[in-house]
């Protein structure tokens, strides 16, 4: 009889073992999809993050600025263009 209670103690250790392995990869998966999928998005480009675009017309800046840098800033966008 003892060496039945021996096997059904080493099955049991050895099942819930199994299960919380299984249970320890779901849950590191899913919290490694959510944090990837956190971190991956970024914003559209050409849309400023901290409110509308500004566009910066003094005269120092605009001696230096290509008219297709201009043109954008004129429509409100942000700048892609150096």
């Amino acid at each position: 009889m003892n060496g039945i209670r021996k096997s059904v103690a080493a099955a049991a250790i050895a099942g819930s073992m199994l299960f919380g392995g299984v249970a320890g990869a779901v849950m590191y998966g899913a919290t490694t999809i959510a944090a990837s999928a956190a971190t991956t998005a970024s914003p559209t480009p050409g849309t400023a993050a901290s409110g509308p675009f500004v566009s910066n017309e003094t005269a120092a800046h605009e001696a230096t600025e290509s008219p297709a840098r201009e043109a954008q800033e004129n429509a409100g966008q942000a700048p892609t263009i150096p």
